[in-house]
């Protein structure tokens, strides 16, 4: 009797053991559904970004080849990625494939309104094929975004979207916020000046030329055409006669085939 008894309660207790045991595993299978549910999301995503930074690496140093093959591994994971169309589109571009290159940028404005990124460059490829509205129009919103790393240079970019299709007031403004950005960027500085020179704004135009004197000497750019016809006419203009046979010399030595230096026979004759 005792041995039934004790035999019993050895089931029952089996029976709990065995219970217990069915739960936890139903309780265990539902986290790891869920986990791996969120685990397979996140996976996907370090996939794409580590795609996209392969094929970045590889368009950096021109293997256009190893490019599209790891931008074609990130569409597989997710092609609805606005960052790997703009990759995409960067690389068809130096492809030489323009009109697809367009399209694309097109594409990953589309799946992002907000990828200042994709915007900056697809304007870039727009001021390329002289398309200086659309660009303008782009690079408007793309230094509305003051998170944007690269506002600086769109707005750079911006200004001389403006001054292309002849909106001079909105330049200036573009390369005056430029500056106040980065203080480094020269051809604002010389852009500036050349703007404040054609209004007749002499001391505003030397502020700028001067600012963009200080920015290539530190950096040691050699001066375009422009800057060196744009130092002759303002540094005439406060007798300063050592800068002016200075780049003088300079346009003469250097760019004797250039528009700038047709132009200053015409000054030089005319004095």
């Amino acid at each position: 009797m005792v041995n039934n008894q004790a035999l019993k309660a050895k089931l029952a207790y089996l029976k709990v053991a065995c219970f217990t045991l069915l739960t936890s595993l139903m309780l265990t299978g539902c986290v790891t559904t869920t986990s791996g549910g969120f685990t397979s999301t996140a996976s996907d995503e370090r996939a794409v970004e580590d795609y996209v930074n392969l094929a970045v690496g590889y368009y950096d140093v021109n293997d256009m080849a190893g490019a599209r093959r790891n931008i074609s591994n990130a569409l597989k994971v997710d092609d609805r990625n606005s960052t790997i169309y703009n990759v995409l589109a960067l690389i068809l571009q130096r492809e030489g494939d323009i009109r697809l290159a367009q399209e694309t940028f097109e594409r990953a404005i589309s799946l992002d309104g907000d990828n200042a990124r994709a915007r900056n460059n697809y304007a870039a490829l727009l001021f390329s094929i002289q398309d200086f509205q659309e660009a303008y129009d782009q690079l408007e919103q793309v230094v509305s975004d003051s998170m944007y790393e690269g506002r600086a240079i769109a707005f750079e970019n911006l200004g001389r979207s403006a001054l292309m299709i002849g909106k001079i007031d909105e330049a200036k403004n573009a390369f005056q916020r430029a500056l106040q950005l980065n203080s480094n960027l020269y051809l604002s500085a010389l852009e500036l000046s050349i703007i404040q020179l054609n209004r007749n704004d002499l001391p505003g135009a030397r502020s700028a030329f001067t600012q963009y004197l200080t920015i290539v000497g530190f950096y040691k750019i050699t001066h375009p055409p422009k800057a060196l016809l744009a130092g002759i006419k303002i540094e005439s203009s406060f007798n300063n006669q050592k800068l002016v046979d200075e780049f003088s010399m300079l346009l003469m030595t250097l760019y004797q085939d250039t528009p700038e230096y047709k132009t200053y026979l015409e000054l030089t004759n005319a004095n």
